[in-house]
Protein backbone atom coordinates (compact mmCIF):
# COMPACT_ATOMS: atom_id res chain seq x y z
CA UNK A 1 0.00 0.00 0.00
CA UNK A 2 1.32 3.34 -1.17
CA UNK A 3 0.80 6.39 1.50
CA UNK A 4 0.70 9.60 0.47
CA UNK A 5 2.67 12.54 2.59
CA UNK A 6 2.76 15.83 3.08
CA UNK A 7 5.47 18.36 2.07
CA UNK A 8 6.98 19.83 5.55
CA UNK A 9 7.58 23.81 4.08
CA UNK A 10 9.32 25.94 6.73
CA UNK A 11 7.98 29.99 6.84
CA UNK A 12 9.39 33.17 6.66
CA UNK A 13 8.54 35.07 10.36
CA UNK A 14 7.60 37.86 8.51
CA UNK A 15 4.39 36.50 6.36
CA UNK A 16 3.01 35.36 9.42
CA UNK A 17 4.10 38.49 12.35
CA UNK A 18 5.38 41.90 9.96
CA UNK A 19 6.19 43.51 13.61
CA UNK A 20 7.64 42.42 16.89
CA UNK A 21 5.58 44.59 19.17
CA UNK A 22 2.91 45.51 17.05
CA UNK A 23 2.01 41.44 16.38
CA UNK A 24 4.41 38.60 17.51
CA UNK A 25 4.91 39.78 21.14
CA UNK A 26 0.96 40.20 21.51
CA UNK A 27 0.47 36.56 19.78
CA UNK A 28 3.10 34.90 21.95
CA UNK A 29 1.02 36.78 25.44
CA UNK A 30 -1.94 34.94 24.72
CA UNK A 31 -2.66 32.21 26.83
CA UNK A 32 -2.08 29.14 24.63
CA UNK A 33 0.86 30.22 22.50
CA UNK A 34 2.49 31.22 26.10
CA UNK A 35 1.49 27.69 26.35
CA UNK A 36 3.70 26.00 23.86
CA UNK A 37 6.61 28.31 25.42
CA UNK A 38 5.74 26.82 28.88
CA UNK A 39 6.63 23.27 27.50
CA UNK A 40 9.66 23.92 25.48
CA UNK A 41 11.07 25.53 28.70
CA UNK A 42 9.40 22.97 31.08
CA UNK A 43 8.27 26.08 33.21
CA UNK A 44 4.64 26.63 34.43
CA UNK A 45 4.35 30.21 33.26
CA UNK A 46 1.49 32.84 33.81
CA UNK A 47 1.27 35.83 32.57
CA UNK A 48 1.90 39.57 33.97
CA UNK A 49 2.27 42.28 31.62
CA UNK A 50 3.68 43.45 28.33
CA UNK A 51 6.21 46.20 27.77
CA UNK A 52 6.71 45.78 31.66
CA UNK A 53 9.52 48.45 32.42
CA UNK A 54 12.54 47.19 34.37
CA UNK A 55 14.89 49.74 35.13
CA UNK A 56 15.23 52.04 31.63
CA UNK A 57 14.01 49.41 29.58
CA UNK A 58 10.89 48.02 28.89
CA UNK A 59 10.84 43.91 28.72
CA UNK A 60 8.82 42.29 26.18
CA UNK A 61 6.96 40.16 28.16
CA UNK A 62 6.75 39.18 32.21
CA UNK A 63 5.52 36.22 33.43
CA UNK A 64 5.65 34.54 36.93
CA UNK A 65 7.02 30.70 37.44
CA UNK A 66 3.65 29.33 39.31
CA UNK A 67 6.29 27.28 41.27
CA UNK A 68 8.06 29.42 43.06
CA UNK A 69 6.66 33.22 41.81
CA UNK A 70 9.71 34.23 40.91
CA UNK A 71 9.94 36.20 37.44
CA UNK A 72 10.70 35.16 33.94
CA UNK A 73 11.43 38.27 31.45
CA UNK A 74 10.84 37.91 27.75
CA UNK A 75 12.66 39.44 24.83
CA UNK A 76 11.92 39.26 21.45
CA UNK A 77 13.45 39.66 17.99
CA UNK A 78 12.44 38.20 14.47
CA UNK A 79 16.03 38.66 13.48
CA UNK A 80 19.37 37.44 14.33
CA UNK A 81 20.45 38.18 18.20
CA UNK A 82 22.48 41.70 18.54
CA UNK A 83 24.92 43.32 21.29
CA UNK A 84 21.81 45.71 22.20
CA UNK A 85 19.19 42.84 22.98
CA UNK A 86 21.60 41.17 25.07
CA UNK A 87 22.61 44.84 26.98
CA UNK A 88 19.16 44.79 28.08
CA UNK A 89 19.12 41.11 29.29
CA UNK A 90 21.97 41.52 31.55
CA UNK A 91 20.42 44.97 33.01
CA UNK A 92 17.01 42.24 33.38
CA UNK A 93 19.14 40.65 35.32
CA UNK A 94 20.71 43.43 37.71
CA UNK A 95 17.66 44.51 38.39
CA UNK A 96 15.46 41.51 40.01
CA UNK A 97 17.18 39.06 42.48
CA UNK A 98 15.54 35.98 41.79
CA UNK A 99 14.70 35.72 37.84
CA UNK A 100 14.63 33.77 34.28
CA UNK A 101 15.62 35.40 31.15
CA UNK A 102 14.33 34.06 27.79
CA UNK A 103 15.82 35.37 25.00
CA UNK A 104 13.73 34.27 21.63
CA UNK A 105 14.89 35.44 18.18
CA UNK A 106 15.09 33.88 14.55
CA UNK A 107 18.65 33.04 14.24
CA UNK A 108 21.19 33.04 17.06
CA UNK A 109 24.81 34.37 16.62
CA UNK A 110 27.59 32.03 17.51
CA UNK A 111 28.72 34.58 19.92
CA UNK A 112 25.25 35.29 21.64
CA UNK A 113 24.85 32.45 22.65
CA UNK A 114 28.40 31.37 24.26
CA UNK A 115 27.34 34.59 25.69
CA UNK A 116 24.76 32.74 27.31
CA UNK A 117 26.21 29.68 27.88
CA UNK A 118 28.78 31.95 29.84
CA UNK A 119 26.29 33.90 31.63
CA UNK A 120 24.77 30.40 32.85
CA UNK A 121 28.19 29.35 34.41
CA UNK A 122 29.02 32.02 36.14
CA UNK A 123 25.88 32.68 37.94
CA UNK A 124 23.87 30.82 40.63
CA UNK A 125 20.21 29.04 40.11
CA UNK A 126 18.77 32.21 41.39
CA UNK A 127 19.18 33.34 37.76
CA UNK A 128 18.62 31.32 34.51
CA UNK A 129 19.55 32.36 30.84
CA UNK A 130 17.28 30.37 27.94
CA UNK A 131 17.95 31.10 24.84
CA UNK A 132 15.44 29.98 21.85
CA UNK A 133 15.28 30.02 18.33
CA UNK A 134 11.98 30.58 16.86
CA UNK A 135 10.26 28.87 13.73
CA UNK A 136 7.71 28.44 11.31
CA UNK A 137 6.27 25.20 9.99
CA UNK A 138 3.40 24.06 7.28
CA UNK A 139 2.46 21.04 5.69
CA UNK A 140 1.47 21.57 2.18
CA UNK A 141 -1.68 24.26 2.42
CA UNK A 142 -2.08 23.66 6.68
CA UNK A 143 -1.87 27.29 8.87
CA UNK A 144 1.67 27.64 9.81
CA UNK A 145 3.14 26.54 13.24
CA UNK A 146 5.87 27.45 15.66
CA UNK A 147 8.53 25.57 16.81
CA UNK A 148 10.66 27.01 19.66
CA UNK A 149 14.31 25.61 19.40
CA UNK A 150 16.36 25.65 22.35
CA UNK A 151 19.97 27.06 21.94
CA UNK A 152 21.36 27.61 25.47
CA UNK A 153 19.80 26.75 28.57
CA UNK A 154 21.18 26.41 32.27
CA UNK A 155 23.18 23.38 33.06
CA UNK A 156 21.11 22.26 36.06
CA UNK A 157 22.89 18.91 36.56
CA UNK A 158 26.20 20.82 36.87
CA UNK A 159 24.92 23.47 39.27
CA UNK A 160 22.79 20.65 41.36
CA UNK A 161 26.23 18.16 41.28
CA UNK A 162 27.91 21.60 42.44
CA UNK A 163 25.64 22.36 44.99
CA UNK A 164 25.44 18.50 46.20
CA UNK A 165 29.78 18.95 46.63
CA UNK A 166 29.56 22.26 48.09
CA UNK A 167 27.07 21.09 51.26
CA UNK A 168 29.39 18.26 51.27
CA UNK A 169 32.54 19.79 51.95
CA UNK A 170 30.90 22.55 53.81
CA UNK A 171 28.86 20.73 56.28
CA UNK A 172 29.40 17.23 54.83
CA UNK A 173 26.01 15.25 53.15
CA UNK A 174 24.41 12.82 55.54
CA UNK A 175 23.27 9.08 54.15
CA UNK A 176 20.09 9.76 54.63
CA UNK A 177 20.85 13.15 52.20
CA UNK A 178 22.73 11.08 49.66
CA UNK A 179 19.22 8.58 50.00
CA UNK A 180 16.96 11.20 49.37
CA UNK A 181 18.88 12.67 46.51
CA UNK A 182 19.04 9.43 44.56
CA UNK A 183 15.59 8.47 45.47
CA UNK A 184 14.51 11.65 43.67
CA UNK A 185 16.68 10.98 40.71
CA UNK A 186 14.90 7.63 40.32
CA UNK A 187 11.89 9.09 40.30
CA UNK A 188 12.53 11.39 37.89
CA UNK A 189 13.74 8.76 35.51
CA UNK A 190 10.55 7.01 35.99
CA UNK A 191 8.12 9.97 35.33
CA UNK A 192 9.96 11.09 32.40
CA UNK A 193 9.80 7.45 31.22
CA UNK A 194 5.89 7.37 31.70
CA UNK A 195 5.55 11.17 29.82
CA UNK A 196 3.22 12.73 32.91
CA UNK A 197 2.26 16.41 32.08
CA UNK A 198 3.12 17.43 35.38
CA UNK A 199 6.10 19.66 35.62
CA UNK A 200 8.41 18.82 38.07
CA UNK A 201 10.85 21.90 38.84
CA UNK A 202 14.24 21.38 39.99
CA UNK A 203 15.04 21.10 44.02
CA UNK A 204 16.69 23.15 46.09
CA UNK A 205 16.01 20.40 49.24
CA UNK A 206 16.92 16.84 49.42
CA UNK A 207 13.78 15.65 50.63
CA UNK A 208 10.69 17.77 48.25
CA UNK A 209 10.33 18.29 45.12
CA UNK A 210 7.85 20.47 43.33
CA UNK A 211 5.13 20.76 40.70
CA UNK A 212 2.91 23.41 39.37
CA UNK A 213 -0.65 23.76 39.62
CA UNK A 214 -1.40 26.30 37.64
CA UNK A 215 -1.43 29.25 39.46
CA UNK A 216 1.01 31.65 41.41
CA UNK A 217 0.60 31.01 45.10
CA UNK A 218 0.03 27.52 44.92
CA UNK A 219 2.41 24.44 44.23
CA UNK A 220 2.12 20.81 44.60
CA UNK A 221 4.83 19.26 46.79
CA UNK A 222 5.99 15.75 47.89
CA UNK A 223 7.91 14.85 50.49
CA UNK A 224 10.24 12.51 51.84
CA UNK A 225 9.66 12.28 55.85
CA UNK A 226 12.10 9.50 56.71
CA UNK A 227 12.47 10.82 60.74
CA UNK A 228 8.65 10.39 60.93
CA UNK A 229 8.67 7.17 58.63
CA UNK A 230 6.53 8.64 56.20
CA UNK A 231 5.73 10.14 52.95
CA UNK A 232 3.38 13.64 51.80
CA UNK A 233 1.68 14.90 48.96
CA UNK A 234 0.38 18.45 49.80
CA UNK A 235 -1.32 21.72 47.87
CA UNK A 236 0.57 24.71 49.33
CA UNK A 237 -0.91 28.36 49.72
CA UNK A 238 1.54 30.66 49.98
CA UNK A 239 1.62 34.30 50.06
CA UNK A 240 -0.68 37.45 51.15
CA UNK A 241 -4.14 35.91 49.76
CA UNK A 242 -2.97 32.01 51.04
CA UNK A 243 -5.67 32.23 54.34
CA UNK A 244 -8.93 33.16 52.22
CA UNK A 245 -8.34 30.89 49.61
CA UNK A 246 -7.51 28.30 52.25
CA UNK A 247 -10.71 28.98 53.96
CA UNK A 248 -12.73 28.97 50.58
CA UNK A 249 -11.23 25.39 49.70
CA UNK A 250 -12.08 24.33 53.04
CA UNK A 251 -15.55 25.34 52.55
CA UNK A 252 -15.55 22.61 50.19
CA UNK A 253 -13.68 20.04 52.46
CA UNK A 254 -15.92 16.88 52.32
CA UNK A 255 -16.44 17.29 48.32
CA UNK A 256 -12.46 17.75 48.37
CA UNK A 257 -11.81 14.62 50.16
CA UNK A 258 -14.32 12.76 48.60
CA UNK A 259 -12.71 12.80 45.27
CA UNK A 260 -9.13 12.55 46.93
CA UNK A 261 -10.20 9.24 48.10
CA UNK A 262 -9.45 9.75 51.84
CA UNK A 263 -9.04 12.32 54.57
CA UNK A 264 -6.66 15.38 54.55
CA UNK A 265 -4.73 17.43 57.07
CA UNK A 266 -5.78 21.19 57.12
CA UNK A 267 -3.01 23.19 58.52
CA UNK A 268 -4.02 26.90 58.07
CA UNK A 269 -0.68 27.73 59.97
CA UNK A 270 -2.34 31.18 61.22
CA UNK A 271 0.93 33.10 62.19
CA UNK A 272 2.30 32.07 58.51
CA UNK A 273 1.61 33.52 54.83
CA UNK A 274 1.76 29.94 54.14
CA UNK A 275 -1.19 26.92 54.50
CA UNK A 276 -1.37 23.27 53.69
CA UNK A 277 -3.52 20.66 52.84
CA UNK A 278 -1.82 17.28 52.97
CA UNK A 279 -2.42 13.71 52.06
CA UNK A 280 -0.04 11.43 54.47
CA UNK A 281 1.64 7.81 53.70
CA UNK A 282 2.20 6.13 56.89
CA UNK A 283 4.42 3.68 58.52
CA UNK A 284 6.87 3.39 55.54
CA UNK A 285 10.57 3.51 55.12
CA UNK A 286 11.80 5.53 51.85
CA UNK A 287 15.55 4.93 52.91
CA UNK A 288 14.65 1.49 52.22
CA UNK A 289 15.43 1.32 48.48
CA UNK A 290 13.26 -2.48 48.37
CA UNK A 291 10.47 0.10 49.08
CA UNK A 292 11.42 2.76 46.57
CA UNK A 293 9.56 1.29 43.36
CA UNK A 294 5.96 1.09 45.89
CA UNK A 295 6.86 4.75 47.27
CA UNK A 296 7.39 5.99 44.01
CA UNK A 297 3.80 4.27 42.56
CA UNK A 298 2.26 6.18 45.24
CA UNK A 299 3.94 9.82 44.55
CA UNK A 300 2.92 9.40 41.00
CA UNK A 301 -0.45 8.33 41.54
CA UNK A 302 -1.35 11.02 44.63
CA UNK A 303 0.62 13.89 42.30
CA UNK A 304 -1.66 13.62 39.92
CA UNK A 305 -4.62 12.99 41.66
CA UNK A 306 -3.69 16.23 43.59
CA UNK A 307 -3.78 18.07 40.13
CA UNK A 308 -6.66 16.70 38.71
CA UNK A 309 -8.72 17.87 42.13
CA UNK A 310 -7.35 20.79 42.80
CA UNK A 311 -6.14 22.75 39.30
CA UNK A 312 -9.48 24.15 38.07
CA UNK A 313 -10.37 24.70 41.72
CA UNK A 314 -7.35 27.31 42.32
CA UNK A 315 -7.96 29.08 39.20
CA UNK A 316 -11.44 29.87 39.90
CA UNK A 317 -10.42 31.31 43.73
CA UNK A 318 -11.23 34.97 44.32
CA UNK A 319 -9.97 36.49 47.65
CA UNK A 320 -12.73 38.82 47.75
CA UNK A 321 -15.04 35.71 47.90
CA UNK A 322 -14.20 35.18 52.18
CA UNK A 323 -14.84 37.32 54.83
CA UNK A 324 -14.03 36.37 58.55
CA UNK A 325 -16.91 34.69 60.43
CA UNK A 326 -17.14 37.92 62.26
CA UNK A 327 -17.52 39.92 58.76
CA UNK A 328 -19.99 37.78 57.26
CA UNK A 329 -23.60 39.47 56.73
Amino acid sequence: MTTTLGRLQKVDLRDIWETEAQHFTPWLAQEGNLTILADTLNIDLEFEAREEYVGRFQADILCKNTVDGSHVLIENQLEKTDHKHLGQLLTYAAGLEAVTIVWIAARFTDEHRAALDWLNDITDDSISFFGLEIELWKIDDSPAAPKFNIISKPNDWTRSVSKAAKRMSENGLTEKGTSQQAFWEVFTQLYDDRGYSLRLQKRSKPHVTYAPVGRTGFRLAASIRAHKQCLTVELELLGDNAKPYFHLLHEDKAEIEQEVGAALEWKEMPESKTSRILLFKNNVDPLDESQWPYLQEWFLEKMTLFDKVFRERVRKLDADDWQPDGEKE
